[in-house]
């Protein structure tokens, strides 16, 4: 069952999980941003609990401009990179879902204005949920 939020955009694709990653890779890298680390949830559940789980992985995604830009307005929103991207396979639906932070909600919580940056990075985010395969982004209602 995927979990609705209000904190993230998202595509469910029909397409097999490590193609998926390989997408978002590449659809993040066409908009800027590096992976600075990755997350595979699936081995660590394993290896630290002997769980089986479904495919889960989390991507540590930077735009190195929006990040620069940020950190020259507050150096503690370095607490906030990098953003999140999630790759994961849906059991029941048998669909891969990619989700991304929405940068706008991350920064809602600071007592400033982050007017210029987090429409930017939502414009690359947006663009990259484009990229990897779907007609439609959504945000998470």
């Amino acid at each position: 069952m995927t979990t609705a939020t209000t904190y993230g955009l998202s595509i469910s694709l029909d397409r097999p999980f490590e193609a998926t990653v390989e997408a978002t890779r590449a659809a993040l890298a066409a908009e800027g941003f590096g992976v600075l680390m990755e997350a595979d949830l699936r081995a660590t559940f394993q290896k630290k609990l002997g769980v089986e789980s479904p495919p889960y992985v989390i991507l540590g995604a930077c735009s190195p401009s929006h990040a620069r830009e940020a950190l020259n307005v507050d150096a503690d929103l370095g607490l906030l990179l990098p953003c999140n991207v999630i790759v994961r396979r849906d059991e029941m639906s048998g669909r891969t879902r990619v989700a991304a932070i929405d940068p706008v909600v991350a920064l809602s919580k600071q007592r400033y204005q982050m007017n210029e940056i987090a429409p930017a990075a939502v414009l690359g985010i947006t663009k990259f949920c484009l990229r990897t395969g779907s007609h439609s982004c959504r945000q998470d209602k």
